[in-house]
């Protein structure tokens, strides 16, 4: 069985996130890519002592990075979660 803390790694600390976070109580975490929306879910409310609605998630593609003239390659590709909170809120400054 994976520890919640493999689950759910960070927070994505943006400007798309936070607006969601402030309109629709929807924060946003990089996870374990192979985590499933339940196992997510489950992590989310041990670690935050928060009541979870729905669990978006989203597989971000790897970008592509040039080191020097000629040599080329990806970062890792990774997934992300929008977690809509029906109680609770989760500030990141004071959890983590």
């Amino acid at each position: 069985m994976k520890s919640i803390y493999d689950i759910v790694k960070d927070p994505c600390l943006t400007e798309k996130s936070n607006s969601l976070q402030e309109q629709r109580n929807t924060v946003t975490f990089r996870v374990a890519s192979e985590a499933n929306k339940i196992e997510i879910r489950k992590a989310v409310e041990q670690l935050f002592n928060v009541k979870v609605a729905s669990v978006r998630t989203v597989t971000m593609r790897g970008k592509r990075k040039r080191v020097g003239a000629k040599s080329a390659g990806r970062t890792s590709d990774w997934k992300k979660a929008y977690i809509t909170l029906s109680e609770g809120k989760i500030n990141y400054l004071d959890e983590l």
